[in-house]
């Protein structure tokens, strides 16, 4: 009995919490997302890139799309680091790009590295912004303490100035 009970456990998927979040920068950029983040996560004072499951990201420019991510473009090389409280719902911004107070989406402090093509973002000690095609957009730049909010999906309609998400999350953290 015991070991059926046991096996039974292991068969359970795990649960987990989606999340949707928009990123409002200056002169019409923005960035909408979406994440994954397994149920027994949640209860830590932060959530790092390596306890997220799923990540999308797409941006936009006067709302037409300029470039997306996903955890399926993960490399060794890709800057990624993600902090996010899930007590407060925040992003933390005003630090390090690779620090807990800081974001790095495939985008690293000077945010000129997203590939190209390729889209990024980075929360820094200089600012939050873009990086599009390996060229960093100092034009979507904002302060680097801007609150980057983050809530439940299907919680709230999320309106982030434009036309609705495009794209699906991605679960594929595997480096390539």
């Amino acid at each position: 009995m015991i070991r059926v009970l046991a096996l039974s456990m292991l068969a359970t998927p795990a649960t987990a919490a989606d999340f949707v979040f928009c990123w409002q920068g200056d002169n019409g950029y923005r960035m909408e997302g979406r994440m994954t983040v397994p149920d027994d996560q949640l209860s830590q004072p932060l959530v790092t890139h390596d306890d997220v499951s799923g990540f999308f990201i797409q941006g936009f420019h006067n709302d037409i799309p300029i470039g997306s991510w996903d955890l399926s473009q993960l490399t060794p090389g890709t800057s990624w680091n993600l902090s996010f409280d899930p007590r407060g719902m925040v992003f933390p911004t005003g630090g390090m790009h690779n620090s807990p107070k800081g974001q790095a989406w495939n985008a690293g402090g000077r945010a000129d590295d997203c590939g190209n093509p390729g889209f990024g973002f980075n929360s820094g000690t200089n600012a939050q912004d873009l990086c599009v095609n390996d060229t960093w957009i100092t034009d979507s730049m904002i302060n680097r303490y801007t609150r980057f909010p983050v809530y439940e999906a299907g919680s709230v309609d999320l309106d982030c100035g434009g036309a609705p998400l495009l794209g699906a999350i991605s679960t594929d953290r595997r480096p390539s």
